[in-house]
């Protein structure tokens, strides 16, 4: 390849820039994220099973759903959560399967399985496909003149479908405000003084909410279709259906009921900047440009900025917006890189003292951190934080190959005759170190592979940044011996190079005098490195260990519980009045009511009962703590038969770093 680059050097760089200008193109149009992919794509399957306890909802809704997504093909992991009325199932699917094929399984499979779920349970939904970085940006809302109702009313209706027409939205959630409803509230005396049953009332306000198509008409000229009515469901218009009497007398459902607008109850709520509001909370699209979605959605808000500034609404677009993360970590790489690349560039021209030498040897870094980049996009990876910071720790790596090479051309150079045919020096001078620097390439890479090897989460988060470093250094070997020799010919045929500076020399007189009697005890510096190495290995064993440093991330979660006596009185039920064959009678007449303890939700995981205990290290070391605390367990705990602990999360992440530090040595 050196033979070839000096015999064709206008074509090498000519190659050469236009790999740059596409390096530039693939930087300007690449996908941006903040992590990698660590977790494999996951969607949520939700039923709602109103009325229904948690037990019930577990034995009745997740069972069946759990037994039907565990049979489809391509999931790897099931977890769910069973509330109050509401079934959650997150599935998990199996790394390096397809998503969309596999998503596409599990929705067959649970069309399936919606009708043999207990009457009332809605049929199965299954969210879009997520991941470990769903989470696209969070927007807040409050009035000072609209209502809770109507400012819900406003956000759900008219900023909710733009949010999701914009490209790269998968899911818009809205919380707070009042989500309004029309309520019937039926007076039981009403009802038994008109020997009305509470099922009649129920069929009437089904129907009289109904849509139905009143189909067309045909006359000579025209079609005219028939709308039986507006399709607005109002108080008014409810209020006023008939409803079926034993007297037959039309009775009205406003003659035993009050027919309202009022809000739906809350099962949470929402406070912007310390007001009342309504928030909205957007995740991306699986595989989306969290950048790029983030700006659309950003537009999509100046769009609707005028119009609800109009209605008295105040816009707080970026309560939490991960971008601002991405383009903080990103923007202190870049500088990273450029601080070193100058650095470098300042140490090439002190020790090489002429501007064409150091450029021919500075050229290498764009051209291998690019080459990389360009791989990288083209494999449909992400640029982020790990692909940064493996180009970064690459950066004093890449430009060695260069540097060796063309300090040998310079050397040459200097030596040779002015007689002498300096295309052969260049090519005599590039081949000379050819070996070693292959030699030291490929040492360096195989030291790194094993990284590329690891896998769950540590393999994830550390695999690009390894595969960033490798490629950046498989490239600067490249243009060591293709770029470096065809830029030495086309800048140093017909130009006469400095002597070399005298503090270089100096320099390479102290360092000989300081050689010289190192070699002269080859064994006692045999005995003295492997001494620093055991010491080193034994510092290492004791250092702490952990999967990840603390991220200041700038926000916190805060969890407010409310004392018991602000909780409504369930004892209260014991007022509603039950109708029998001839009279009404209080609920608390024929049936005990008390207040007992029950679980509020139900966890599972691979079909079984799953309860989570979070635990927050107290030291840095990871490993270290688990390990005591599995010790402490095991003495102090006695576990009911059939219980197993596991500890998962970071907790994880440390014991498989070990393993793979351990096994794969390169030899």
């Amino acid at each position: 390849m050196v033979r070839l680059a000096l015999r064709h050097p206008g074509m090498i760089v000519l190659g050469a820039l236009l790999l740059l200008a596409f390096g530039v193109v693939t930087v300007g149009s690449a996908r941006y994220d903040v992590f990698p992919e660590f977790v494999p794509p996951q969607a949520t399957v939700q039923a709602e099973a109103p009325g229904l306890t948690p037990e019930q909802v577990e034995a009745l809704v997740t069972r069946p759903l759990e037994t039907t997504i565990n049979g489809s093909n391509g999931v790897a992991t099931v977890r769910s959560e069973s509330i109050q009325g509401l079934s959650v199932i997150t599935v998990i699917f199996a790394e390096g399967s397809d998503p969309f094929r596999a998503r596409q399984v599990l929705a067959e499979a649970l069309s399936e399985a919606a009708g043999r779920l207990p009457a009332g349970v809605s049929a199965p939904k299954l969210s879009p496909l997520t991941s470990s970085t769903m989470d696209l940006l969070k927007i807040g809302f409050v009035s000072d003149t609209l209502s809770p109702m109507a400012l819900r009313d406003l956000v759900q209706w008219t900023v909710r479908p733009r949010l999701l027409a914009t490209a790269g939205v998968a899911r818009a959630t809205v919380f707070g405000g009042e989500l309004r409803r029309i309520e019937v509230l039926v007076r039981p005396d009403d009802l038994a003084a008109r020997d009305i049953p509470l099922s009649d009332v129920q069929s009437a306000v089904q129907a009289a909410a109904a849509v139905r198509g009143g189909g067309f008409s045909e006359t000579a000229t025209q079609r005219i279709l028939i709308e039986p009515t507006s399709g607005a469901v109002t108080p008014q218009s409810l209020s006023g259906a008939v409803l079926p009497a034993a007297t037959g007398l039309p009775v009205r459902i406003g003659d035993v009921a009050d027919v309202v607008e009022a809000p739906s109850p809350r099962f949470g709520d929402a406070s912007v900047m310390g007001r009342p509001g309504v928030l909205v909370s957007l995740a991306s699209q699986y595989g989306a440009n969290t950048l790029q979605a983030t700006r659309a959605v950003e537009a999509t808000i100046a769009d609707l900025r005028p119009g609800l500034e109009a209605q008295g609404v105040t816009l707080y677009p970026a309560l939490h917006r991960p971008a601002n993360f991405i383009d903080a970590a990103l923007g202190g790489i870049r500088t990273d890189l450029l601080i070193g690349a100058a650095l470098i560039g300042l140490i090439l021209m002190a020790f090489l003292r002429d501007l064409r030498v150091a450029f021919i040897a500075f050229v290498s870094i764009p051209l291998s951190l690019l080459a990389a980049l360009i791989v990288l996009d083209r494999m449909g990876q992400t640029i982020n934080t790990m692909t940064l910071g493996g180009l970064a720790v690459a950066l004093g790596v890449v430009i060695d190959d260069a540097i060796v090479g063309v300090e040998n051309i310079v050397r040459r150079l200097r030596d040779a005759g002015p007689e002498m045919d300096r295309q052969s020096v260049i090519e005599a001078a590039s081949v000379e170190v050819r070996a070693p620097v292959v030699y030291a390439t490929s040492v360096l890479a195989l030291t790194i592979a094993p990284i590329l090897f690891l896998t769950g989460l540590q393999g994830s988060f550390f695999g690009p940044l390894a595969f960033a470093f490798l490629l950046a250094t498989l490239a600067s070997l490249a243009v060591a011996v293709t770029v470096t020799p065809a830029l030495s010919l086309l800048f140093l045929r017909r130009v006469r190079l400095h002597e070399e500076p005298r503090y270089i020399t100096r320099l390479k007189d102290a360092h000989a005098r300081l050689l010289n009697p190192i070699c002269a005890r080859p064994r006692a510096v045999a005995l003295g490195t492997l001494g620093v190495g055991v010491m080193s290995l034994l510092a290492f064993l004791a250092f702490g260990s952990e999967l990840l440093p603390s991220f200041r991330e700038g926000h916190y979660v805060l969890k407010i519980t409310l004392p018991p006596e602000l909780l409504r009185d369930p004892e209260s039920l014991g007022g509603v009045l039950v109708r029998s064959m001839t009279t009404a009678v209080p609920l608390s007449q024929i049936a005990t009511l008390r207040t007992v303890d029950a679980r509020t939700s139900i966890n599972h995981e691979a079909g079984q009962r799953r309860q989570v205990v979070t635990v927050h290290p107290t030291r840095a070391d990871v490993s270290g703590f688990v390990r005591d605390a599995k010790a402490r367990i095991a003495a102090d705990v006695t576990l009911p038969p059939g219980v197993s602990l596991q500890f998962s999360g970071v907790a994880e992440g440390p014991l498989r770093k070990h393993h793979w530090q351990i096994a794969p040595v390169p030899l």
